[in-house]
């Protein structure tokens, strides 16, 4: 188990990446987009300059890592982004996705594209919305890309390590298997999956540990469940995907409202996780670090308030190992 003194720093065994604890999810911030039917596909609305004095904050709180993919907001992520860390690119790592398309004019994502070619054409676009001569950590974000495919766009982000375009890949994806084909690679560093103190994913975290990667926690706070971020009388805004959730958006019914299990479920585990003064968000985030040595959630975010309460539950650390237990036991 960690300790406050020696969880901070990650830095896997190959790629020579080193980031901080906390990462931040660039996903709301890239704004609304949808599917050629219309479905939300973003958070809502946003601020970008909002966005760009969070992800200021954020750095000089002791976050250096930043997540986002070029289909979010169409682009738009990548955008505000790289306006942010203008001037600043050499203190952080960034990490970004590619597979799906879009068009940046509509913001409208329809279909993906698996072949190594698209793969180096969405690097090269991603490069220049972001403003930078590198990608840090380059993902796959198609989790469910068969295997002969993937190992194809493996040997791909190999040939773009060689030249210098990235400095290393992952792949995000929810399947153990996948994942360790990727990290087959010399320069794989990293997988993303989703976890929680609500869905707990030991077959992805033991991958983390066998094979010396950094395991990059999507959905840490349950898509703002665990942040206590959804009133359940409200109703979420139309260009919010919590509105009309997907099937695999499992923890909001329909128009946004909490799904009563799964609320339920975060009331039973409240009192342990806000205790030693965290707010919920701040223990959810110390049960992922408590969970594994490995584990650097990446909670999104909107507005400068959230990155400081994100960025808080460093100086706080992982949960103790009773409170890791009387949670197992809760939720049993």
């Amino acid at each position: 188990m960690q300790t406050k003194t020696d969880w901070r720093p990650r830095t896997p065994g190959r790629g020579g990446i080193e980031v901080s604890a906390l990462g931040f999810g660039c996903w709301a911030i890239g704004g609304e987009w949808s599917t050629p039917d219309g479905s939300p596909l973003g958070w809502g609305k946003v601020d970008d300059d909002e966005s760009v004095t969070a992800i200021r904050r954020a750095l000089d709180l002791g976050v250096t890592f930043f997540d986002t993919a070029d289909v979010y907001g169409a682009g738009h992520s990548e955008r505000v982004l790289g306006r942010a860390l203008a001037g600043r690119r050499d203190d952080v790592v960034v990490a970004t996705k590619w597979g799906n398309l879009f068009d940046e004019r509509t913001r409208v994502m329809d279909g993906a594209d698996r072949s190594p070619e698209y793969a180096r054409e969405a690097l090269i676009a991603s490069l220049r919305r972001l403003g930078t001569d590198r990608v840090d950590l380059y993902q796959l974000h198609l989790g469910d890309t068969q295997f002969d495919e993937a190992a194809e766009l493996r040997d791909a982000c190999e040939e773009f390590v060689a030249e210098g375009l990235i400095r290393a890949y992952g792949w995000s994806t929810d399947d153990p298997e996948r994942a360790a084909l990727f990290a087959e690679g010399e320069h794989c560093a990293a997988v993303q999956h989703a976890c929680n103190v609500l869905e707990d994913a030991p077959g992805m975290l033991a991958l983390s540990e066998e094979r010396d990667l950094i395991s990059i926690v999507r959905s840490p706070l349950a898509m703002g469940l665990l942040a206590g971020a959804r009133d359940p009388g409200r109703r979420a805004d139309r260009g919010d995907i919590r509105s009309a959730p997907p099937a695999w958006l499992r923890w909001y019914e329909e128009g946004g409202v909490p799904a009563g299990h799964w609320a339920a479920r975060v009331e039973a585990v409240r009192e342990v996780l806000t205790a030693d003064g965290r707010t919920l968000a701040q223990g959810a985030l110390g049960w992922l670090w408590a969970r594994s040595r490995r584990a650097v959630p990446i909670p999104g975010f909107r507005t400068v308030a959230q990155a400081e309460e994100n960025a808080a539950a460093l100086a706080q650390g992982p949960l103790r190992p009773e409170q890791l237990r009387q949670i197992a036991g809760l939720l049993a």
